[in-house]
């Protein structure tokens, strides 16, 4: 869907904000559902409650070691049962297991991991909601995505409310909470790749339309979350979107429809 350019003409920004290990082992083809299926009933929910219960520790005095080491037994349960997408089944708003994600259900080992059938539906209701997360994107990514046959001009006015729209869900899914920005880089260069962009040049594209401005703990205003739309269209396409939005008011609706009904 993208014309491929050679990395070398791809420039990126220095000072980026790393994004943790996320930026360099999540992919979109590791992790898109309709590669990786997932069949989820009522059974399925108590046989794996059921094996998650013995591995949370129990006593008068559990220590962070023994929660950390819980939450890695329950990861590999979740990946050996489901596949190597669900090793993120705990990346947490905020400050928890792993900075900066969008699941919700779960915090963190030192505050999550409590006594076992607690601890044991939290980590499920974690999972779930994680490939929730995956399904949603995978929904929104195939919304998104330019015509093959737009022009270079249609192709960025596309990709800039595209970018837009994905920076905005972000947002809404955890707020600017500590580390928010990773996953503003994963999803943006997720959707890239699964319009069919190579991964190296989706990474930098991203990196230098970001160009370190966004920031733990501040919400972006929307002129700024234009403005890197605006870049990573550039980037990508080489031209600036075109600004005649009575030509393209049909997509405009599109896109402001799809946000309305996802919330």
């Amino acid at each position: 869907m993208f014309p491929r350019r050679p990395i070398s003409e791809v420039t990126t920004s220095a000072d980026q904000p790393v994004a943790g290990r996320r930026r360099d082992v999540l992919t979109w083809a590791g992790l898109d559902p309709e590669s990786h299926p997932f069949v989820w009933s009522e059974d399925e929910e108590i046989r794996v409650t059921a094996l998650v219960v013995p591995l949370v520790p129990t006593g008068e005095d559990v220590g962070w070691q023994a929660k950390h080491r819980c939450v890695n037994q329950v990861t590999e349960l979740f990946v050996g049962r489901y596949g190597a997408w669900a090793a993120d089944w705990n990346w947490s708003i905020g400050e928890g297991d792993k900075d900066g994600g969008v699941v919700g259900a779960w915090c963190c080992s030192s505050h999550s991991v409590g006594s076992p059938e607690e601890t044991a539906a939290k980590a499920v209701a974690s999972l779930v909601e994680w490939r929730a997360w995956l399904e949603g994107l995978a929904a929104v990514f195939a919304e998104l995505a330019p015509d093959p046959d737009a022009s270079p001009e249609q192709r960025s006015w596309h990709l800039e409310r595209a970018a837009v729209r994905l920076v905005t869900r972000v947002l809404d899914r955890g707020g600017a909470d500590s580390g928010w920005y990773g996953a503003c880089y994963l999803v943006l260069q997720w959707f890239l790749t699964s319009c069919g962009m190579d991964r190296a040049e989706a990474m930098a594209v991203v990196a230098d339309a970001i160009g370190g401005r966004f920031e733990s703990w501040v919400a972006p205003d929307r002129t700024l979350i234009d403005s890197v739309g605006e870049d990573l269209a550039v980037g990508v396409t080489g031209k600036r979107p075109y600004r005649d939005h009575r030509e393209y008011g049909h997509l405009e609706d599109r896109h402001d429809r799809g946000r309305r009904d996802r919330r």
